[in-house]
């Protein structure tokens, strides 16, 4: 069965060794000032080169799209140069990497975006949401958001170019595409779910108009860069950071609709992956399926074998293993001969140096 997740495949001009993704995971490492992809990051995504397709951690379009503190950017020159040793090094292993464009929106604190007030699609605070900053001044730790302040249509149009401008520099940055960040309560998603736009404009209301900023930085990327080279990624259930939809099944199979006009070459689905998380339903991934005709990648709670059978079933067509990627620098090679997955280490998941970033070594066969 897990067979399915090593046939080859085209994604958009790119060939595929294989149908396992690392998605993106944010690890806090970049070299500060200037939010920089390091070294050290282009040897972290190298061993992990073997995946059929990388998506980076998230990075920010702009300094106003920063959530936390340590994370890169990819609006400066200095940024972009950082990225491309990411791209050279994992292009130089055979591997395929795509950016994943970022921002947050309200998920932040003024500390992260020097000193000013996030933007979101409406004035609602997020609730219960905490963010990682480092303002130089105390301890770097975790402290609540604050309220944001409604976009105008004037801070529409300058963050769409934002978007534009970024997925640009991404293919300067040498990535053979994009993945826009549209999940996880970040900015598009808090124009998308109910819960956290209540803008009584064309970009708020109906389904139609909350999908209209998604649908206006889409065509804004892909019009620069073609869509060949853009995929989205939506997490349709999740509550994270503090965006619910009151209808999910219905806004999100128009979502996947409007992305198939759109054309982009890949819609991924992240689901909710805590313990005791609710299955996504069955009939939502057949109605995501038919709305949607490109490739299509989910990532959650998947292990070979489950994913293997999404794959053969075709409900999907490539699977995202986050966690396992941490630690296994060599898991489609685990994958494939059944060798045990080694643990992570959550005490080094964010900051820090090498230790818990490179140090997990390959499976030693005796």
């Amino acid at each position: 069965m897990k067979d399915a997740l090593f046939q080859p495949m085209r994604l958009g001009k790119a060939s595929l060794k294989n149908r396992i993704v690392m998605p993106p995971m944010t690890r806090s490492r970049a070299t500060q000032p200037g939010n920089i992809a390091n070294d050290m990051m282009a040897t972290y995504y190298a061993q992990r080169a073997d995946a059929g397709l990388i998506v980076a951690e998230g990075t920010q379009i702009s300094e106003m799209g920063q959530g936390y503190a340590w994370t890169p950017g990819i609006y400066t020159q200095e940024q972009i140069a950082g990225w491309k040793k990411v791209t050279d090094a994992v292009h130089a292993k055979g591997g395929v990497i795509y950016a994943q464009l970022w921002h947050v929106g309200r998920v932040t604190h003024p500390a992260n975006i020097g000193g000013q007030q996030p933007i979101s699609s409406s004035a609602l605070k997020a609730e219960n949401v905490k963010v990682f900053i480092d303002d130089g001044n105390s301890a770097p730790g975790f402290v609540d958001v604050v309220e944001p302040r409604e976009m105008t249509k004037d801070d529409i149009r300058h963050v769409i170019g934002e978007y534009r401008q970024a997925a640009l520099n991404a293919i300067e940055a040498g990535f053979d595409g994009i993945e826009l960040h549209a999940a996880n309560g970040y900015l598009v998603n808090q124009f998308i779910d109910s819960e956290a736009n209540n803008r009584t404009d064309e970009y708020g209301g109906s389904i139609e108009n909350r999908l209209r900023f998604l649908g206006e930085v889409v065509e804004a990327m892909t019009n620069a860069i073609g869509a060949e080279r853009v995929g989205v990624r939506l997490a349709p259930f999740t509550s994270l950071n503090g965006t619910v939809d009151k209808s999910p099944v219905e806004t999100y199979t128009a979502a996947a609709a409007l992305l198939n006009k759109l054309n982009v070459v890949y819609l991924h689905i992240a689901e909710v992956d805590w313990d005791d998380a609710p299955e996504t339903p069955p009939a939502f991934k057949q109605a995501i399926r038919e709305a949607y005709k490109g490739t299509i990648i989910y990532a959650g709670r998947y292990n070979a074998e489950n994913g293997a059978k999404a794959i053969a079933e075709g409900i999907a067509d490539m699977i995202g293993f986050g966690r396992p990627f941490i630690a296994n620098p060599d898991l489609p090679s685990r994958i494939m001969n059944d060798y045990p997955l080694a643990p992570h280490d959550p005490e080094t998941l964010f900051g820090g140096a090498e230790k818990g970033l490179l140090d997990y070594p390959e499976y030693q066969t005796r």
